[in-house]
């Protein structure tokens, strides 16, 4: 079984650093690090996600590596740590009223604690319109937090860093909520940014971007990503590839990919045509051709097909095509002289 994308809770190893101020952050002697990496590792195990080497390796990286924290001094640096402590805490809270409190506690340390932001906008917004609003708050800090050259020095593989990943958390749910509301092109805005700064993607922020690619016909910006991610051999995309093709006018090569894409997941079809309804909630995993996966397909795919009747008519006179072939039964006996 697979987890609906790779939305970790990861936590920033927390390194405790002289009650002495200083101009700049001292490194902790090696036994703090351990220390450190010790109780970072108890808190992925408790966190209920799943645990990747890649994980494990950003763990190390943010421990031995470049930290949002270089240049603040120890009193910054720790009033930052103990913010994103009492963030972690609001979003393990239980009630709205301590969400709330530790929440405003942690802003009161660091006003650009970005967990703290994202889970009080979960809180204190009664519309879409407030949370879109309040999460262009939590990623704007995000990006103030890191500054300009942490962005410039670790574009490439940002996810690596465990510093980025409350940031790169709050771009995917904002970039998610625009998409929702139908602001497309801020969406792939903000998409776009988030795979140029990790192309490995753990996020699998570009299933939706290629739905969105292709829903606005920007075939040019759909074949470079399924280009430049064409060892992904997920439903999204041979269904993404599918449509693609026949919107390029490429019908030999639809039908290719057509037959590539029933063999992945032969529900998506039937959800495309009518033949099934959708369910109300999105499944939290899946498996490979399964009917959840279908499911999630659908939601990234359903505006883009939507947008393009022809390719629906088309894939519809397949599938009849397909279907009449199969009822109809084949000879047998000899031929009568």
């Amino acid at each position: 079984m697979r987890m609906h994308q790779h939305r970790q809770t990861v936590r920033n190893p927390l390194m405790k650093k002289s009650a002495k101020k200083s101009p700049s952050k001292k490194k902790s002697a090696p036994n703090a690090e351990i220390a450190a990496a010790m109780r970072q590792m108890e808190k992925l195990m408790s966190s209920g996600d799943l645990i990747t080497q890649g994980d494990l390796d950003a763990l190390l990286a943010s421990l031995h590596g470049p930290s949002a924290t270089d240049g603040l001094s120890d009193a910054e640096a720790d009033a930052r740590d103990e913010a994103q402590e009492l963030a972690f805490s609001a979003m393990e809270a239980e009630s709205e009223a301590q969400v709330r409190k530790l929440a405003k506690r942690a802003l009161a340390k660091d006003p650009d604690c970005v967990d703290a932001l994202v889970v009080l906008a979960g809180v204190e917004s009664d519309s879409p319109k407030k949370m879109i609003e309040a999460m262009q708050k939590a990623v704007a800090a995000g990006e103030r937090s890191l500054g300009t050259k942490f962005f410039n020095e670790n574009t490439g593989h940002f996810w690596g860093l465990l510093d980025t990943r409350p940031y790169m958390r709050a771009t995917e749910q904002l970039a998610g909520l625009l998409r929702a509301e139908g602001f497309n092109l801020d969406a792939i805005r903000h998409y776009e940014k988030m795979l140029a700064l990790n192309p490995n993607d753990n996020q699998g922020v570009r299933d939706p971007l290629l739905g969105l690619y292709l829903a606005l016909g920007s075939l040019d910006e759909a074949g470079k990503l399924l280009q430049t991610y064409k060892e992904d051999a997920s439903a999204n995309f041979a269904w993404g590839r599918t449509l693609e093709r026949f919107l390029s006018a490429d019908l030999t090569g639809a039908t290719a990919a057509l037959r590539k894409a029933r063999k992945g997941n032969r529900f998506v079809e039937l959800y495309l045509s009518g033949q099934k309804g959708l369910p109300k909630e999105m499944p939290e995993m899946y498996s490979p051709g399964s009917d959840e996966e279908a499911i999630l397909v659908l939601d990234y795919m359903s505006l883009a097909w939507a947008e393009h009747k022809e390719a629906v008519f088309w894939l519809m006179e397949q599938l009849m095509a397909g279907t009449a072939s199969k009822a109809t039964p084949a000879r047998t006996g000899k031929r009568v002289q």
